[in-house]
Protein backbone atom coordinates (compact mmCIF):
# COMPACT_ATOMS: atom_id res chain seq x y z
CA UNK A 1 0.00 0.00 0.00
CA UNK A 2 2.80 2.86 0.33
CA UNK A 3 3.67 2.09 -3.33
CA UNK A 4 -0.17 3.40 -4.10
CA UNK A 5 0.32 6.18 -2.01
CA UNK A 6 4.08 6.93 -3.32
CA UNK A 7 2.64 6.76 -6.96
CA UNK A 8 -0.29 9.36 -5.34
CA UNK A 9 2.38 12.10 -4.60
CA UNK A 10 4.37 11.40 -7.22
CA UNK A 11 1.67 11.95 -9.77
CA UNK A 12 -0.18 14.52 -8.03
CA UNK A 13 2.74 16.58 -8.71
CA UNK A 14 2.77 15.51 -12.13
CA UNK A 15 -0.94 16.64 -12.77
CA UNK A 16 -1.48 19.32 -10.34
CA UNK A 17 -5.28 19.24 -9.03
CA UNK A 18 -6.51 16.41 -11.06
CA UNK A 19 -9.38 15.89 -8.92
CA UNK A 20 -11.09 19.08 -10.62
CA UNK A 21 -10.23 18.40 -14.01
CA UNK A 22 -12.72 17.47 -16.42
CA UNK A 23 -12.69 14.41 -18.51
CA UNK A 24 -10.63 14.79 -21.66
CA UNK A 25 -6.90 14.46 -23.13
CA UNK A 26 -3.92 16.38 -22.10
CA UNK A 27 -0.74 16.71 -22.53
CA UNK A 28 3.03 16.76 -21.60
CA UNK A 29 5.75 18.36 -23.84
CA UNK A 30 9.21 17.57 -23.04
CA UNK A 31 12.05 18.84 -25.48
CA UNK A 32 14.18 15.68 -24.53
CA UNK A 33 11.54 13.22 -24.95
CA UNK A 34 8.48 11.58 -26.56
CA UNK A 35 4.88 13.51 -25.87
CA UNK A 36 3.03 12.29 -22.97
CA UNK A 37 -0.69 11.91 -22.50
CA UNK A 38 -3.07 11.61 -19.95
CA UNK A 39 -6.85 10.67 -20.73
CA UNK A 40 -9.38 11.66 -17.91
CA UNK A 41 -12.09 8.70 -18.56
CA UNK A 42 -13.94 8.62 -15.72
CA UNK A 43 -13.98 11.34 -12.69
CA UNK A 44 -16.08 10.92 -9.62
CA UNK A 45 -15.68 12.61 -5.96
CA UNK A 46 -13.64 10.68 -4.66
CA UNK A 47 -12.05 8.24 -7.62
CA UNK A 48 -10.61 9.19 -11.11
CA UNK A 49 -9.78 6.69 -13.65
CA UNK A 50 -7.16 7.76 -16.53
CA UNK A 51 -4.71 6.64 -19.01
CA UNK A 52 -1.45 7.63 -19.54
CA UNK A 53 0.77 7.01 -22.13
CA UNK A 54 3.38 7.81 -25.08
CA UNK A 55 2.15 7.68 -28.20
CA UNK A 56 5.14 6.69 -31.15
CA UNK A 57 4.31 6.88 -34.60
CA UNK A 58 5.66 3.30 -35.73
CA UNK A 59 4.89 2.87 -39.90
CA UNK A 60 1.93 5.29 -40.25
CA UNK A 61 0.29 3.86 -37.01
CA UNK A 62 0.18 5.23 -33.16
CA UNK A 63 2.14 2.74 -31.24
CA UNK A 64 0.68 3.58 -27.23
CA UNK A 65 4.22 2.23 -25.00
CA UNK A 66 3.92 2.27 -21.95
CA UNK A 67 -0.10 2.31 -21.76
CA UNK A 68 -1.31 2.10 -17.90
CA UNK A 69 -5.04 2.75 -17.01
CA UNK A 70 -4.83 4.01 -13.37
CA UNK A 71 -7.66 4.34 -10.97
CA UNK A 72 -6.55 7.17 -8.23
CA UNK A 73 -8.47 7.11 -5.07
CA UNK A 74 -8.23 10.95 -3.67
CA UNK A 75 -9.67 10.05 -0.46
CA UNK A 76 -7.22 7.52 0.94
CA UNK A 77 -4.20 9.28 -1.56
CA UNK A 78 -3.50 6.08 -3.55
CA UNK A 79 -3.02 5.23 -6.98
CA UNK A 80 -3.87 1.67 -8.17
CA UNK A 81 -2.99 -0.23 -11.86
CA UNK A 82 -5.94 -1.09 -13.53
CA UNK A 83 -4.20 -2.16 -16.65
CA UNK A 84 -0.55 -2.52 -17.74
CA UNK A 85 0.22 -2.86 -21.43
CA UNK A 86 4.28 -2.15 -22.28
CA UNK A 87 6.83 -3.57 -23.64
CA UNK A 88 9.61 -4.04 -21.07
CA UNK A 89 7.90 -6.61 -18.17
CA UNK A 90 6.05 -9.77 -19.26
CA UNK A 91 3.09 -9.64 -16.93
CA UNK A 92 0.07 -11.56 -16.91
CA UNK A 93 -3.61 -10.38 -17.31
CA UNK A 94 -4.78 -11.40 -14.47
CA UNK A 95 -4.54 -10.83 -10.93
CA UNK A 96 -5.05 -14.04 -9.08
CA UNK A 97 -2.70 -15.94 -6.91
CA UNK A 98 -0.01 -16.02 -7.33
CA UNK A 99 -0.23 -13.28 -9.99
CA UNK A 100 -0.26 -10.91 -6.82
CA UNK A 101 3.43 -10.34 -7.15
CA UNK A 102 3.28 -9.08 -11.09
CA UNK A 103 0.48 -5.99 -9.35
CA UNK A 104 3.03 -5.17 -7.13
CA UNK A 105 5.53 -5.03 -9.70
CA UNK A 106 3.32 -3.25 -12.42
CA UNK A 107 2.54 -0.63 -9.57
CA UNK A 108 6.39 -0.36 -9.15
CA UNK A 109 6.90 0.10 -12.77
CA UNK A 110 4.16 3.14 -12.55
CA UNK A 111 5.67 4.49 -9.65
CA UNK A 112 9.74 4.57 -11.68
CA UNK A 113 7.90 5.91 -14.75
CA UNK A 114 6.26 8.60 -13.24
CA UNK A 115 9.18 9.54 -11.05
CA UNK A 116 11.33 9.56 -14.82
CA UNK A 117 9.05 11.92 -15.69
CA UNK A 118 9.03 14.34 -12.81
CA UNK A 119 13.09 14.29 -13.37
CA UNK A 120 12.41 15.37 -16.78
CA UNK A 121 10.38 18.17 -15.60
CA UNK A 122 7.43 16.96 -16.66
CA UNK A 123 3.76 18.76 -16.21
CA UNK A 124 0.35 18.31 -17.22
CA UNK A 125 -1.35 21.56 -19.04
CA UNK A 126 -4.21 22.86 -17.58
CA UNK A 127 -6.29 22.61 -20.55
CA UNK A 128 -7.19 19.37 -22.71
CA UNK A 129 -5.12 19.32 -26.21
CA UNK A 130 -5.99 17.44 -29.25
CA UNK A 131 -4.90 14.36 -29.51
CA UNK A 132 -2.12 13.25 -31.77
CA UNK A 133 -2.63 12.10 -35.45
CA UNK A 134 -0.95 9.40 -37.49
CA UNK A 135 0.48 9.49 -40.53
CA UNK A 136 -3.09 8.74 -41.99
CA UNK A 137 -4.33 11.98 -40.56
CA UNK A 138 -6.51 9.78 -38.41
CA UNK A 139 -7.21 10.98 -34.68
CA UNK A 140 -5.30 8.87 -32.63
CA UNK A 141 -7.44 6.99 -29.77
CA UNK A 142 -5.99 6.89 -26.79
CA UNK A 143 -8.29 4.27 -24.78
CA UNK A 144 -8.99 1.29 -27.22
Amino acid sequence: MSLCEENFARLARLVPELGARPPGVYGSRCPEGVDLYLEIEEQARFTTILRLTYVFAVQGAALPDPDARLRVYHDAGQVEVIDLRQTVLPLRADYRAPALAEKWQANLFVGKWLTYCLRQGRVFADAPVTPPTCASGARVTLCP
